[in-house]
């Protein structure tokens, strides 16, 4: 996904001189092409992720359109506070682009791995949370938003599902209707794996890219069902809850601990119960 990331900046690039880099220290090798072209265009910043937050605060208050970029927990968590006061506040815009989404460096542990980015980052004001699950998904939408002068989040994942679907900003999308008793919702790359655990069951399915702002009126539509989240992070299971009213079932990460399994990325998908087999026997006993 970062390589479409790459590959969409350069299109957009080449007709847009407001379009801004600002790194830290990541995917610098694999913008090289971005920097030799617009050197004046081109920050790397280098591992200090406050600093890139509050750069690109200026940069956009100067009519600029930056794109920052760097890992998941130290653009998001980390520097929270500039994001809050350096953006939102002032009402500076830019794009926040992160790499390694939930478990993708699942071999690096806790200080690497992020799941609560996207629940954080819905509460400030005006911030438009985004999480493609594929490259197109992530090359539509970074086309539809980058210019639009408000905050917006990108979370880039290196797993990215094949399935290939309809994208518009805010939208979701239904992938299956049986007017089941059961209705599955997820969003992002997890989608892989939750669309094989479904395929055979009789459950609804619905499919989420942009979290905020949520698609009020597809989940309206399955108000009266048995609603399941499925997810590798927080924040879609907040988003639907709050948004609708209503109450669902949250299936994913475990509650109020650490995921401490060190290893592969499908290692920790199998002991937090994330993987096809596990999913679909949460499925299976819903819907006895």
């Amino acid at each position: 996904m970062r390589r479409q990331f790459k590959d969409t900046v350069m299109g957009l690039s080449a007709g847009d001189d407001k379009l801004v880099m600002v790194l830290g220290d990541v995917s610098v090798y694999l913008f090289k092409e971005f920097q030799d072209k617009y050197p004046d265009r081109f920050y790397n910043m280098g591992i200090c992720e406050n600093t890139l937050i509050s750069v690109s605060a200026g940069l956009a208050s100067q009519g600029f359109y930056p794109f920052v970029h760097t890992i998941n927990p130290f653009l998001t968590e980390r520097s929270y506070e500039q994001i809050k006061l350096d953006m939102c506040y002032n009402r500076f815009g830019g794009n926040i682009v992160t790499c390694g989404a939930s478990f993708d460096y699942a071999w690096d542990g806790a200080t690497h791995q992020s799941y609560t980015d996207l629940a954080i980052l819905r509460m400030l004001p005006d911030v438009e949370v985004i999480q493609p699950g594929s490259r197109k998904e992530l090359d539509v939408l970074l086309r539809s938003q980058y210019d639009n002068g408000k905050v917006t989040y990108y979370r880039l994942s290196d797993k990215p599902h094949t399935i290939d679907l309809p994208v518009k900003f805010g939208r979701a999308e239904i992938l299956k209707d049986c007017s089941g008793k059961v209705t599955v919702m997820t969003a992002g790359p997890i989608l892989g794996n939750v669309f094989e655990a479904c395929k055979d069951l009789q459950v609804n399915l619905v499919y989420f890219h942009t979290i905020k702002p949520i698609d009020k009126e597809i989940i309206e539509k399955f108000r009266n069902t048995d609603i399941v989240i499925i997810h590798d992070a927080f924040g879609l299971f907040e988003a639907v809850c709050e948004t609708a009213g209503l109450s669902a079932t949250y299936y994913g990460l475990p509650k109020d601990r650490f995921c401490d399994t060190y290893g592969t990325f499908e290692a920790i998908r199998e002991d937090i119960g994330l993987d096809v087999i596990s999913i679909k026997e949460m499925l299976r006993k819903k819907l006895l």
